[in-house]
């Protein structure tokens, strides 16, 4: 049975591949799994069908048979899992992909969500101006830490795997900000990612479908 995730109708990203639906299309164009998608509107996603798929109201959620998934990271394991191609054969390196799956999610994301939220719902207020350095130095030593884990390496542990995926994903979220300019091996590492072809694959699908959403 092909799996069916759900995607925003027009996403808020406005076609930039931030939207968390796209960590899961770039994770079933690595394994080469078909997938269907079902786009849903802002006002859907607070509604009862999808609520009862994604107790939170958000995308993206998975469908496969009997099974329904919320959480980009739990999708992503189950694909990872069930596919050959993002979890590493060598003995315990799948646990350490699984690890630094939990790494983006749990210690490098949250910073950024903090900063990228204040951004957005504080910038006009008054103390905004001096809570910015320090949103902004919580976000610069994750990526420093991150920098130093990385150091000439190619991907985080070995071969290409869900790690990096997930780890890649996470930090795109600070393109628009500028601060990776001070990181370039964290923005060399972000390349390598984005330059798969099966990034570029899923970047294209949901891209298409941002083109579609302004027609």
């Amino acid at each position: 049975m092909t799996p069916t995730i759900t995607g925003f109708e027009a996403s808020p990203d406005r076609g930039m591949g931030l939207a968390r639906d796209m960590r899961v299309r770039w994770a079933f164009e690595e394994v080469g799994q078909p997938y269907d998608v079902r786009l849903v509107s802002f006002s859907a996603m607070k509604q009862a069908p999808h609520m009862a798929l994604h107790p939170f109201g958000q995308i993206p959620t998975y469908e496969e048979g009997g099974l329904v998934l919320f959480e980009s990271g739990a999708i992503v394991l189950r694909i990872a899992e069930t596919h050959e191609g993002l979890l590493p054969q060598e003995p315990q390196a799948p646990m350490r992909a699984i690890g630094w799956m939990f790494a983006a999610l749990n210690t490098v994301e949250p910073p950024i969500n903090e900063r990228s939220l204040a951004f957005v719902v504080e910038r006009d207020e008054p103390w905004y101006a001096e809570r910015l350095p320090m949103l902004d130095g919580r976000v610069h030593d994750r990526l420093g830490q991150l920098a130093t884990r990385l150091g000439d390496s190619e991907w985080l542990d070995g071969e290409f795997s869900a790690g990096d995926l997930m780890m890649v994903t996470v930090l795109r979220r600070m393109e628009p900000t500028g601060l990776l300019e001070q990181h370039p091996t964290i923005l060399a590492y972000i390349a390598r990612g984005v330059g798969r072809p099966a990034y570029q694959r899923a970047f294209a699908a949901q891209l298409a479908v941002f083109e579609a959403s302004k027609a």
